[in-house]
């Protein structure tokens, strides 16, 4: 008997994300696991989707995205990084930016392309990569300040090597790359001619002095990069799955191949609604970043009466802390005791690597949740 579903498919998991989830809900443990917040989004932006609605902006948008979308994405690159995208023949609107991640690594590796990323990783990113036929390689962000050894790179170049996947800032460290970092990435890129895909869905989560440097705005980067980010995490309006991809034409061409026979296009309101929402994010992004700087603090030092020694974050939604040694337990072991029996639900990051053991003494927690659903975990986690 044939199996039922394709070799490609055999090797690839479900989502910790969905387990851990799946297993909050069965022990009614508070979730401090998945990264999405558990309170609405701003109710002005839901306001113009209903009146978007109401106006019978109902039928399918142009397979690239709503014209008000792709110039408010436009308008705000242009202000914030200096980048001048073209909003017929660069700017692609996705159903989310998981769908932006898979449709630009499906049109770009073929079967025994090689494709470098950090680890952790986002799962997303290995996945993808995997179900293109490609071959993850992976350079690891070492303890305590999760930073790349070059000489651990350089040992990955290959010919084979088509992709450099970079998530910046970084889920699930919170580590925002240097401009330093980046301009070494660059050279690299530039000198073996690869492509980059840059996930910077956290774009605007960066705290204290840290800075989000786009890549694509380096020396010889622009013409080579793929940036991808996501409305939902900026607006905390996860559920509506719109993102977008921002490339040069050759590249977006590619990407669109893909997308128009997966999605092909992606809500008409909601759509409408982000564009006219990133037309106001110099008036929305300071109280957003004070709101998420806080709830950070607010779980770095609740953290600090326990075990668990909190690495602080710079930039997205996601504090990495590490397991005390005498728990004599894992990651994985600890997440499911820890939703079990204690109730609240984390994620074990070594399930983020594919080389290191690193992840194993580490624990991921989301901070994008209510000060309520904060409070009640950490009241669980400082009992451990």
């Amino acid at each position: 008997m044939h199996p039922k579903s394709a070799a490609r498919i055999q090797t690839i998991p479900e989502t910790i994300f969905a387990t851990m989830s799946a297993l909050a809900v069965e022990h009614n443990a508070v979730n401090l696991g998945q990264g999405f917040p558990d309170f609405d989004g701003p109710g002005w932006i839901i306001e113009e989707a209903y009146q978007a609605m109401k106006a019978a902006k109902n039928q399918y948008a142009p397979l690239h995205g709503t014209r008000t979308l792709r110039e408010a994405v436009a308008g705000y690159y242009a202000k914030s990084y200096g980048i001048e995208a073209d909003t017929e023949r660069e700017i692609t609107v996705t159903s989310g930016a998981t769908e932006a991640l898979y449709a630009s690594i499906t049109a770009l590796i073929d079967p025994g392309d090689e494709a470098l990323m950090f680890e952790p990783f986002y799962d997303a990113h290995q996945a993808n990569v995997l179900l293109a036929g490609g071959t993850p390689k992976y350079i690891t962000l070492h303890k305590p300040d999760f930073t790349f050894r070059t000489e651990e790179l350089e040992r990955l170049i290959s010919p084979n090597v088509k992709l450099l996947i970079l998530n910046n800032p970084q889920n699930p460290l919170g580590k925002v790359f240097t401009r330093e970092e980046l301009e070494t990435l660059a050279s690299y890129a530039v000198e073996n001619d690869w492509i980059v895909i840059s996930d910077e869905v956290y774009e605007f989560l960066t705290y204290d002095d840290a800075e989000h440097i786009p890549i694509a705005t380096l020396p010889g980067m622009r013409e080579r990069t793929i940036t991808i980010s996501s409305t939902g995490k900026t607006f905390g309006l996860t559920g509506w799955k719109i993102g977008y991809a921002v490339a040069p034409p050759e590249l977006t061409a590619a990407i669109r191949k893909v997308h128009q026979f997966t999605t092909f296009a992606v809500n008409t309101p909601g759509q409408i609604a982000m564009g006219h929402a990133l037309g106001r994010l110099d008036k929305y992004l300071p109280e957003f970043r004070e709101q998420y700087a806080r709830k950070r603090n607010m779980l770095h030092n609740g953290l600090l009466k326990g075990q668990f020694a909190p690495h602080m974050p710079r930039g997205s939604y996601f504090m990495m802390v590490d397991i005390p040694s005498d728990l004599g337990m894992n990651d994985v072991e600890l997440a499911q005791t820890l939703v079990k029996q204690h109730g609240v639900a984390v994620i074990p990051p070594s399930v983020f690597y594919g080389s290191s053991d690193e992840g194993g003494s580490m624990l991921r927690l989301c901070f994008a949740k209510t000060d309520a659903t904060l409070q009640a975990g950490l009241e669980k986690l400082v009992e451990v």
